[in-house]
């Protein structure tokens, strides 16, 4: 999922003071952000009762994980190409309108096949939302704010783990994973008013054209992201999305113990994100290259020393400090190897890391359901340790960004 970014807003954009306050229509913003990343990794910690609810593997269940991200690859480059002529007001509102079916469909699923049907919903959100939200800071306040205003719209990201998830399994314990769902679908529709009554009229300005897309395809740079971006993400989100079935089968803890365990690895993501951004501008390759390492050591340990709950704590705070770097240092490789379209380089970060996440997914579940846990974590592990070697490996020269004349 995407990461902050302080970037500055595209040189050749004149901001546009909003009608309405902007601070107000940031969170709106933010809140919306952090509805879809909590509502897309809301099944990791419910992997489990879900899948026993419908009477199938976890390995299956995990589809609900693999799904969305496939789907929002696609979104991502599709919305951008195709949505030149609305108002990206309207079209925000109508994708969190999406949301909250999506998650009141969850909540009500008789049978998997409609769990599936609302996650394909949840895909086509996550794209679509992400290729229009993500750049609306330096049209929401005045260009001086736009950097913090940046930060905060992608603040809701690590938000999404450190409190969507936990308190979405800790419910799922109390009330059931169906309450879960239906919690999520009222914030969604609270988003949806907040951005009803904050966010000023926002006629598209900039579309990123099919060549441009081509064209930066075809640089050593981005390809060189997208090979590190595959490697490091298919190491995570093929192990994490199991990593609840870890827990239980292997540490042996508790429902409330794995509540608490995610608790700190999100609150540990947080603090690598922000470690990693202020590190990743001046040191690119190192940064990168320690996340990754960092993933490799977590998920190859865990087998061995996380059968007891203090070394999988300790090995999830490492873990979360790590892939809490992973986004920002993905999107500033992309955004730096094509400084001259920053829009086409967040759209390729945004289909690629969940193209990625996908296919992480789908893989790890294949490992569960033939093997174990444990092996998915060591194979994940193999994964992160080929993403050091290829970004400590790739040369990294400053290519020179847009005149700001």
């Amino acid at each position: 999922m995407p990461a902050p970014t302080t970037a500055p807003p595209s040189a050749t954009t004149r901001p546009v003071r909003p009608r309405q306050g902007g601070w107000p229509a940031v969170l709106a913003v933010t809140t919306g952000i952090f509805a879809i990343v909590t509502t897309e990794i809301l099944p990791i910690g419910l992997l489990t009762p879900i899948g026993d609810s419908f009477g199938i593997s976890d390995g299956t269940a995990g589809l609900m994980m693999t799904l969305p991200g496939l789907l929002a690859a696609v979104a991502a480059p599709t919305v951008t190409l195709t949505t030149a002529r609305l108002d990206r007001r309207h079209l925000l509102r109508a994708l969190i309108l999406v949301l909250a079916l999506a998650n009141f469909l969850a909540a009500l699923a008789p049978g998997y096949w409609l769990m599936m049907v609302s996650r394909v919903l949840v895909g086509l959100v996550i794209g679509a939302f992400w290729s229009i939200g993500a750049s609306l800071a330096s049209r929401l306040v005045p260009e001086a704010q736009a950097g913090r205003a940046t930060a905060v719209i992608f603040s809701a990201v690590p938000l999404g783990s450190v409190l969507g998830v936990p308190a979405g399994t800790l419910l799922g314990g109390l009330a059931g994973w169906r309450a879960a769902f239906t919690v999520m679908g009222v914030l969604t529709l609270a988003v949806l008013a907040a951005l009803v009554v904050s966010v000023p009229p926002l006629p598209p300005r900039h579309v990123t054209r099919l060549a441009v897309l081509r064209e930066l395809l075809g640089t050593a740079r981005v390809r060189a992201a997208l090979a590190v971006t595959f490697l490091v993400v298919t190491a995570h989100f093929g192990t994490y999305t199991y990593v609840t079935p870890f827990l239980a089968e292997v540490t042996h803890a508790s429902p409330r113990a794995i509540t608490l365990f995610l608790l700190a690895y999100g609150v540990a993501g947080i603090l690598g994100n922000f470690l990693a951004g202020a590190r990743v501008e001046r040191m690119p390759r190192a940064t990168f290259a320690a996340a990754a390492g960092l993933v490799a050591a977590a998920t190859l340990l865990l087998p061995v020393l996380g059968t007891g709950h203090a070394g999988a704590l300790v090995l999830l705070l490492v873990w979360g400090v790590a892939y809490g770097a992973v986004p920002v240092c993905s999107q500033t490789w992309f955004v730096g190897a094509a400084p001259h379209a920053p829009e086409a380089a967040s759209v390729l970060f945004t289909s690629s890391f969940q193209a990625t996440f996908s296919f992480g997914a789908l893989a790890g579940g294949a490992v569960v359901d033939a093997s174990s846990t444990t092996v998915v974590m060591t194979l994940g592990g193999v994964a992160a340790a080929f993403a050091v070697a290829v970004a400590s490996l790739t040369p990294w020269r400053p290519v020179p960004g847009p005149s700001r004349a």
